[in-house]
């Protein structure tokens, strides 16, 4: 079975087919990092307009990396949320055309499933199930317990700001760039980040929730006291900044995890699983590790490759969802704020 895949939720504009939901045939991704870096962040209406000028090529690389026409493909997967909505409208129309005129089946598919369904990739040996599930990006931060592959239950999520969020802005308040992830990540290696002490919110109504927007606004406070400026020249960041980073990140990572352990001890997984653009950030991959061999549970996390946003999770996720007898309609819509478990 072979399923063209289809992503467009933020800002990268994405195609790629899979085989049997687990061999990744092609798969083609046209950032827009670059657009978007002057602001610090996503600009909507930008990146909409960015999806319209790239989905063409960008499907027609995926179709030409793969060898194949569409006749030979058994079914078109596409996000249809959650997410920005005129971006989320690209990828559904164009799959919703290319299925029209091809004749093919159209498989509705959300953000998260596909995040969720990396890790079943090849090459990656069986994941063990039922399964913990850890989805940290710029836009989702939450937990999911996995029952049976394409099963999904919301086990706690983040009641303000994502994780990834909170990066970008203290990228963005410190001048460092965008994506602030990335850039976080590397000036953090070799920092101290017990330089200052930061803490985040802890949810205390037994719900395995997050919250990272008093960090966000503590290293705000942090940054005015101590008079820090934005950076001026990215390649010398000064030692403070550095070790101030480093701090956010442990902070951050050490409350992802926890939840994580947290989860893993109450819920008695078979396997523990990191997914999402986050799952990029090394400490995270790391302590998440720990706690892993802590637990005596294996970690599986996809490649950076397909932590990042991709088309071939989509593709994967499709295939789970057209097994099961998932079709979407001409009236397939973009809905931004699509709930999952």
């Amino acid at each position: 079975m072979r399923i063209l895949g289809i992503e467009t939720s933020c800002d990268e504009t994405a195609a790629a087919v899979v085989e049997d939901g687990r061999l990744i045939l092609s798969s083609v991704v046209s950032s827009q990092a670059a657009v978007h870096g002057p602001f610090g962040g996503v600009v909507p209406e930008l990146a909409s307009r960015h999806h319209i000028e790239n989905i063409c090529p960008v499907v027609a690389g995926a179709m030409a990396q793969a060898g194949m026409d569409y006749p030979a493909l058994d079914a078109i997967a596409v996000t249809h949320g959650p997410g920005l909505v005129g971006s989320l409208l690209v990828g559904v129309q164009a799959a919703k055309g290319i299925a029209f005129v091809h004749r093919k089946p159209l498989v509705p598919v959300h953000h998260l499933a596909g995040h969720l369904q990396a890790p079943f990739l090849a090459p990656r040996a069986e994941v063990p199930l039922p399964a913990v599930a850890l989805v940290v990006s710029g836009g989702h931060t939450s937990l999911f317990e996995v029952p049976a592959e394409g099963d999904f239950r919301l086990l706690g999520r983040t009641r303000d700001d994502a994780a990834g969020e909170a990066f970008d802005k203290v990228a963005k308040l410190l001048g460092l760039g965008y994506p602030g992830g990335p850039v976080i990540d590397r000036l953090a290696e070799g920092a101290d980040d017990r330089a200052v002490e930061f803490t985040v919110a802890r949810i205390k109504d037994g719900k395995a929730d997050f919250s990272f927007s008093g960090i966000k606004t503590a290293v705000l406070h942090y940054v005015r006291r101590e008079g820090i400026a934005p950076v001026a020249d990215p390649a010398h960041v000064p030692r403070q900044v550095r070790d101030l980073v480093a701090s956010f990140q442990r902070t951050v990572v050490s409350a992802l995890v926890r939840r994580l352990r947290q989860a893993a001890e109450s819920h008695r997984p078979a396997s523990l699983l990191l997914t999402g653009g986050v799952a990029a950030n090394r400490l995270l991959r790391r302590e998440s590790a720990r706690a892993a061999d802590e637990l005596g549970l294996p970690l599986f996390v996809p490649p950076i490759a397909l932590s990042t946003d991709n088309a071939a999770m989509i593709a994967a996720a499709g295939t789970v969802g057209f097994r099961r007898g998932a079709r979407a309609g001409w009236d397939l819509d973009a809905e931004p704020h699509l709930p999952l478990g």
